[in-house]
C-alpha cells in the first residue's frame, strides 16, 4: 500500500519524545512521541487541521504548510523533500533559499530554554524561535513570514518599522548596511529565489536608505552588539546580542544573553517562567519584535 502524507506525519510525530521539544515528559505519559497538540502548536497549525490532515481528510497543503511541518518534526532534508512529494509539491529547488532547520538546531533551540533565540533564514526571515524570545520580543506566531522578516522591519517606514520594536537599535548604524550586504551575497547565491529578488525591489522602491546603501554597494560584517528591550511588563533589559552561523544550511541564530546574577537576568527569567503573560490577564498587546497595527 502506497504511503500517504498522514501516515508519514503520524510516525515521523511518534518518534519525536517532549524532550526533543523543550518540554517535560511527565509521569503518566500515554504518547509515545508528541500529541496532535503540540505538533499543532509547533507548526502554528490548529489540531483539527492535524487532524485531518493526518487522516486524510485535508489533502492539500500548501508549501507553507508543509515546510512548517518538516520543521516541527525536526526532519531531515530527504525527508523534508519526501513530504513535499506525499503532498502533491515540489520540493524546494536549487537555487532558492530553504526555509528548513536541521534537527540539530531545532534540539539546540529547546534546549536553550533560558536564552531568547531567534532562527532566520538567508533572507533574513524568522523561522523559529524559543519561548524565552516569544516572552521578551513578543510571540511572533501569529505573523506571516513576509511580516517576519527582520529586514522588510528594519527599512519599512511608517508604524510597521523601526518604530514598532520594542528595541532600541543602538547599532543601527552597523545593522543596516550588515542587512543589506547579507542580501546582495543572498541574491548570488540564490538567483532563482523570487521571495528574495521581491524582497529587494520592493525595499529599493520603497526605502531610500536602503536604496542608498544598496547603490552604494553596502558592506558590514554582524558584530556582538547591545540592544535594550522595553517590555511592557518590566520595562528596560539590556542583552547582548550575537549573530551565529549555522555552516551547511545557511541559517544565522540571533541569541540574547544578560549576565548571571544581574537584574536584567532577574527580569528575564521573570519572563521565562511567566511566559510574558500578565498574571491577571492575557498578554499585551503592544508592539512586538516584527509587529504591525
Amino acid at each position: 500500500m502506497d504511503e500517504t502524507l498522514g501516515t508519514a506525519l503520524r510516525r515521523w510525530r511518534d518518534r519525536l519524545s517532549p524532550t526533543d521539544i523543550g518540554r517535560p515528559s511527565l509521569p503518566g505519559r500515554r504518547a509515545a512521541g508528541l500529541r496532535r497538540e503540540e505538533l499543532a502548536d509547533l507548526a502554528g497549525l490548529s489540531v483539527d487541521y492535524v487532524v485531518r490532515l493526518e487522516q486524510g481528510r485535508a489533502t492539500s497543503p500548501s508549501a507553507q504548510v508543509v515546510a512548517s511541518l518538516a520543521r516541527a518534526l525536526q526532519l531531515r532534508p530527504v525527508e523534508r523533500d519526501h513530504a513535499y512529494r506525499l503532498a502533491g509539491l515540489l520540493p524546494p529547488q536549487e537555487g532558492t533559499i530553504s526555509t528548513h532547520v536541521p534537527a540539530g538546531v531545532q534540539r539546540m533551540l529547546a534546549r536553550l530554554g533560558e536564552f531568547p533565540v531567534g532562527v532566520f533564514s538567508a533572507d533574513w526571515t524568522l523561522l523559529s524561535w524559543s519561548p524565552a524570545w516569544a516572552a521578551l520580543l513578543g510571540d511572533p506566531g501569529g505573523r506571516t513570514p513576509r511580516e517576519r522578516n527582520l529586514v522588510r522591519a528594519v527599512f519599512a517606514t511608517g508604524p510597521s518599522g523601526l518604530a514598532a520594536w520594542p528595541v532600541l537599535q543602538d547599532d543601527e548604524a552597523l545593522l543596516s548596511p550588515a542587512l543589506v550586504a547579507d542580501l546582495r551575497t543572498a541574491l548570488v547565491a540564490y538567483p532563482r529565489d523570487r521571495g528574495l529578488i521581491d524582497l529587494v525591489e520592493e525595499l529599493r522602491s520603497t526605502s531610500p536608505e536602503f536604496a542608498r546603501l544598496w547603490n552604494e554597494g553596502a558592506v558590514g560584517p554582524h558584530v556582538s552588539s547591545r540592544k535594550t528591550v522595553v517590555h511592557p511588563q518590566v520595562g528596560e533589559v539590556s542583552c547582548d546580542c550575537d549573530v551565529l552561523t549555522v555552516p551547511g544550511c545557511d541559517l544565522r541564530l540571533v541569541v540574547y544573553t544578560v549576565a548571571a546574577d544581574s537584574a536584567d537576568a532577574e527580569k528575564l527569567e521573570f519572563l521565562r517562567v511567566t511566559g510574558g503573560v500578565p498574571a491577571d490577564g492575557p498578554p499585551p498587546q503592544g508592539p512586538g519584535l516584527f509587529s504591525t497595527p
